[in-house]
């Protein structure tokens, strides 16, 4: 049984965590209504121009466009590439199969600023010009994982007898995925494409490395950042990207399940 005086302990210690984690996120959101270009405490008023400003921002509109379609197209791929091999390690036993599992979890192990950087050689050995497919490549890397991790964990759960049946019916493979196996792990891959898309959304490192010309979004608020003119639109945009970023985790995790949220 644990002591009274040591549930009290973690409870603070827990609270103490989520405080260092939230505040500066707050702090953010709240100097996206200041009025002042000058971030100081306590604010001197609240507006919502720079909202206004941020949007009539070509280069805003056009990075935050950009990022919007590399991710849409990483889902996809990562959907088509990590459903394919998710299925088939289920499904196949054979030589090497932990091995692959292992390769594919890897890319998000990794901290991004290596997997950015092997990219970037392999392009430039390659002679592969960078452009949004460069980008969309680089993202993809750890979408897959994404994708991977959420439906095999479905399969792994689907019982086998299910699919005995449907082929003792006279049902074939791709008959038996299709009608069986697909819709039954239909809420992983929905869930899979969301937490996918909302990783690929805010990645910046990776982005660094395979943008080239390209300015994303990521891009644009680390170059705002660096040159110091424009915090007031860094604070929107980035108040943007939480918004942007938790709509699809918040769905991913309804989607999962009853307590997802919660955890």
């Amino acid at each position: 049984m644990e002591s009274t005086g040591l549930r009290v302990a973690l409870r603070i210690w827990v609270a103490l965590v989520l405080l260092f984690l939230f505040v500066p996120i707050a702090a953010i959101i709240l100097y996206a209504f200041n009025k002042s270009t000058i971030e100081s405490w306590p604010i001197g008023g609240f507006t919502g121009h720079w909202f206004s400003v941020a949007w009539h921002d070509s280069q805003v509109r056009e990075a935050l466009w950009l990022s919007v379609r590399v991710g849409l197209f990483a889902t996809g791929l990562a959907l088509v590439l990590g459903s394919m091999v998710a299925y088939a390690l289920h499904q196949f036993r054979f030589y090497g199969r932990d091995g692959i599992s292992l390769l594919l979890v890897l890319p998000i192990a990794l901290p991004g600023i290596i997997t950015g950087i092997a990219l970037n050689s392999f392009f430039s050995f390659t002679g592969i010009q960078f452009g949004t497919l460069t980008v969309v490549a680089g993202h993809a890397t750890f979408c897959i994982v994404v994708v991977f991790n959420n439906l095999i964990a479905r399969l792994r759960r689907v019982p086998g007898s299910l699919a005995e049946a449907s082929m003792d019916l006279g049902a074939r493979g791709w008959q038996t995925l299709r009608f069986v196996t697909i819709p039954l792990a239909a809420t992983a891959l929905v869930s899979g494409a969301l937490l996918a898309f909302a990783l690929s959304f805010d990645e910046v490192i990776v982005t660094v490395f395979t943008a080239g010309a390209q300015n994303t979004l990521p891009l644009w608020i680390f170059g705002a950042i660096r040159l110091g003119q424009q915090l007031p639109e860094v604070n929107v945009v980035v108040t943007i990207v939480i918004a942007l970023t938790l709509i699809p985790v918040i769905l991913a995790a309804r989607i999962a399940g009853s307590g997802a949220v919660t955890r």
